[in-house]
């Protein structure tokens, strides 16, 4: 089998063939390794290569042909963010402070795709310590979106996501801590999960397991189709008795997402009275809520009051963040500003101003956003909406300024995710199609605590029926 053929196939189909016996692991890694080496350059998906990817191939062939028992992920190749830590492997969140680190230790997630018998590829490209909705930083520049490389992938999972669009790797993780999965998902036409808040365990920084996580702060499966993110998911989710907000959980079965959607109730919001949504991207929404109409489903658009404004809502966030950065990384720019961005900078000086009386009143704003999301579930399986009121933009700006001729704030007001870390549901951007500028659109689906399995079962549905990724056009 040509390498072009082999990067073709699903995760799942990967899976299949090589407990078949009819693909080795390493003709799997090195076909990867291949396109890698031919296109990353073009996208800048990757900053990092395992050297020991193909020994570790070697490794996992040799298992196979022992016929050992094999692990869920066994010789399957996968890309991990840049932010998480990887032992062995350069980890430098984008950041010059760290341009140097090489953990010890593999975050708990990664411990189990390894020991599911995953190949790490390589680590992807995200901005510095993951602080914004694009994908560049000063060690490695900027990542570009394949569907027009003049405009940008999303972030903070950019690199994770345009290594999957791209096919420079079958599945990949991504975090998400503001839509850092779901939005890159959706300006690349993929499928990305970010799962119920403590389902999959965040112990990637262990000297701060709870100041590292607020806002909710998940980790995910990124793929190219949701049978693919499902597999994905399955390895990294479950409890950790050393990870202080993981909890128990029903294991997912990758396989079994057919169960029937007819009947299901999906609460439809275009903007959550907030937001201004391009005609663009409304018009393909529109078309995916008919599509889930046609599968028997009841959809029912629903005014949506958050109780508080676009302004206190992206206040909110933003200080939660600003927060979070001052205390994490404060002390290391005290000693060394020079290594941090201007950005980094202004949220350090930000988080300070704030007192602890200031965050807990936040969390009031926090707390009406809870109480409005989950009235609607409490009536609804699902609340969907555009994952995103724009498609792609260029590089060099931090969000669009005008959508449909009005005024946006460009740095939160085309994100429409950032509510869901707010309140740690389970949130995924399914890819449902191109605008006329051929720009992918993605649908967020959103369900209750716990309901993962539910959310991939409708987007698996959604999926069969209906033609959802669809491949860059590569120049």
């Amino acid at each position: 089998m040509s390498a072009l053929s082999i990067t073709d196939l699903s995760a799942v189909e990967l899976r299949r063939q090589i407990k078949q016996k009819e693909l080795s692991p390493v003709e799997v890694v090195k076909a990867y390794l291949d396109r890698i080496e031919k296109f990353n350059s073009k996208w800048n998906a990757y900053v990092t290569i395992n050297e020991h990817a193909i020994d570790e191939a070697k490794n996992a062939e040799e298992a196979v042909m022992k016929g050992e028992e094999l692990g869920g992920l066994h010789g399957i190749p996968v890309a991990i963010k840049d932010l998480t830590p990887t032992k062995g492997i350069l980890t430098t969140y984008g950041s010059e402070m760290f341009k140097d680190f090489i953990p010890d230790y593999d975050a708990t997630f990664l411990q189990r795709i390894k020991e599911a018998g995953g190949i790490v590829l390589g680590k992807t490209n995200t901005p510095e310590f993951g602080h914004k909705g694009t994908t560049d930083n000063p060690l490695f520049g900027t990542t570009k979106n394949p569907w027009n490389e003049k405009l940008t992938p999303g972030g903070s999972s950019g690199g994770s996501a345009v290594a999957v669009a791209a096919k420079l790797a079958p599945f990949a993780e991504g975090s998400d801590g503001g839509g850092s999965i779901r939005i890159p998902s959706s300006l690349t036409g993929i499928f990305g999960l970010k799962p119920t808040f403590g389902v999959v365990p965040h112990d990637s920084d262990p000297n701060n397991l709870f100041g590292s996580q607020h806002p909710y702060l998940h980790n995910g499966p990124m793929a190219r189709t949701v049978e693919d993110a499902a597999l994905l998911f399955s390895v990294m989710m479950g409890y950790q008795v050393n990870d202080p907000d993981s909890v128990p959980t029903s294991a997912v079965d990758f396989a079994d997402l057919n169960g029937d959607v007819k009947g299901l109730k999906i609460a439809y919001t275009l903007n959550y009275g907030l937001y201004e949504v391009s005609d663009d991207v409304r018009e393909v929404v529109e078309k995916a809520c008919d599509n889930l109409a046609s599968l028997g489903c009841e959809v029912e658009e629903v005014n949506l009051d958050l109780g508080i404004s676009k302004k206190d809502l992206a206040r909110a966030f933003s200080g939660m963040w600003c927060v979070k950065y001052a205390a994490n990384y404060g002390h290391l720019y005290d000693k060394a500003p020079e290594n941090f961005s201007e950005n980094i900078a202004k949220m350090i000086a930000v988080g300070r101003k704030l007192s602890a009386v200031d965050y807990r009143a936040i969390e009031f704003n926090r707390t009406k956003v809870w109480k409005a999301i989950q009235s609607i579930l409490n009536k609804y399986q699902f609340i969907v909406s555009p994952t995103l009121a724009t498609t792609a933009f260029e590089h060099h700006l931090p969000g669009p300024s005008h959508i449909n001729g009005k005024n946006i704030n460009p740095e939160s007001d085309w994100m429409m995710t950032q509510i869901y870390n707010l309140t740690g549901h389970p949130a995924a951007s399914l890819p449902i199609g191109l605008t006329s500028s051929r720009l992918p659109v993605g649908l967020q689906v959103v369900g209750s605590r716990f309901a993962d399995r539910l959310v991939l079962q409708l987007c698996r549905n959604y999926e069969k029926a209906f033609e959802t990724y669809i491949e860059p056009t590569y120049e």
